[in-house]
C-alpha cells in the first residue's frame, strides 16, 4: 500500500509539472497501478491530511516521552511513559513503532553497563530484623523490583516504600533490568524526600544483585543511608514491600489489560 502511494504521488508531481507530456493513462502504466486507483488517491487528500496532522500531533506526544529524563526509550518505554503522563496518553506499542519509523525516530540500544552491575560478595546484615514500625516515618525504607505484564512483554518497576507510612517514596520502571534504573530510584528519592531522611535512616533490600553491585553499595554511602538486606530466600524480611506488590498488580491486572487493548 505505501509502494502504491509513492507510485501515485510521483505521478500527481509528473502530471502538475509544466513540461510534462504523459498522460495519466501512459504514467499509471508505467508505474503498473490502475487509473482508478490513482484518481481514488487524488479524491482522497483531504483525508491523508487529516491523517498527516493526527499523526504529527501524536509524534509530538511521542517526542515528549522518548526525552523524559533525559535518555532514549524504545517503544515500549514511551508506551510506558505515556501511560504514565497527566492526563495519562493510551498509545499501542504498533502505533508508536509505525510512528517512529515514519519520522526517523530511532533508539540506540545501550548495552548492558557490566562493570556497573557485576555482583559482589557484599551482603550486609539484616539491621530492621521485621521491626517495620518501630522507629516511626522515615527511619526504615523497603525497596525491591517486580515485573509488570503488558502487550506480551514485560517491563520492571524499581520502588522504595517508607515501613512506617507505606508511602512509595519513588518508584521508576524500566524496559531492562541493568542496575542503572535501581540507582534512579534512589536519586529520585533523595532529591524528593532528602530533606525529612535521616542520618540513621536505612534502606532495605534482598540480596539480588543490583543491591549488592558496586555502584549500589557506593551510592548509599554517598547519600549517607545505611545498608541493611533481608536473610538469603526469605520474602517475609521484607514483607510490606512483598504485600505492596501483591495489592497493586491485583488492582492493576484489569486497567492493564484494557490499556492493552485499546
Amino acid at each position: 500500500m505505501e509502494m502504491s502511494n509513492n507510485k501515485f504521488e510521483i505521478i500527481h508531481e509528473t502530471m502538475n509539472r509544466a513540461n510534462n507530456q504523459l498522460s495519466v493513462k501512459m504514467l499509471c502504466e508505467i508505474a503498473g497501478v490502475s487509473r482508478s486507483g490513482y484518481y481514488n488517491w487524488v479524491g482522497s487528500e483531504a483525508k491523508r491530511q487529516e491523517k498527516e496532522q493526527k499523526d504529527r500531533a501524536d509524534f509530538e506526544l511521542i517526542l515528549i516521552a522518548y526525552q523524559y529524563r533525559g535518555y532514549d526509550k524504545g517503544a515500549q518505554g514511551i508506551y510506558m511513559r505515556l501511560a504514565h503522563m497527566d492526563p495519562p496518553v493510551i498509545m499501542n506499542v504498533k502505533k508508536i513503532r509505525r510512528l517512529m519509523k515514519k519520522y526517523g525516530l530511532v533508539c540506540n540500544i545501550r548495552k548492558a553497563n557490566m562493570a556497573k552491575a557485576i555482583k559482589t560478595n557484599h551482603v550486609t546484615d539484616n539491621l530492621v530484623k521485621r521491626e517495620f514500625k518501630a522507629y516511626g516515618p522515615r527511619k526504615i525504607l523497603l525497596t525491591d523490583i517486580t515485573y509488570i505484564p503488558y502487550d506480551g512483554r514485560f517491563c520492571y518497576l524499581s520502588t522504595i516504600l517508607d515501613a512506617f507510612t507505606k508511602q512509595i517514596l519513588s518508584y521508576v520502571v524500566s524496559e531492562s533490568l541493568e542496575v542503572d534504573f535501581v540507582l534512579e530510584t534512589v536519586n529520585q528519592m533523595v532529591e524528593k524526600h532528602g530533606v525529612s531522611l535521616k542520618t540513621e535512616t536505612i534502606i532495605h533490600s534482598d540480596q539480588g544483585y543490583h543491591y549488592t553491585s558496586c555502584s549500589f553499595i557506593q551510592l548509599v554511602k554517598d547519600k549517607g543511608l545505611r545498608q541493611s538486606m533481608s536473610r538469603r530466600g526469605n520474602c517475609w524480611d521484607n514483607a510490606p514491600q512483598e504485600s505492596f506488590y501483591g495489592r497493586m498488580k491485583d488492582h492493576t491486572k484489569k486497567q492493564i489489560r484494557r490499556m492493552h487493548i485499546i
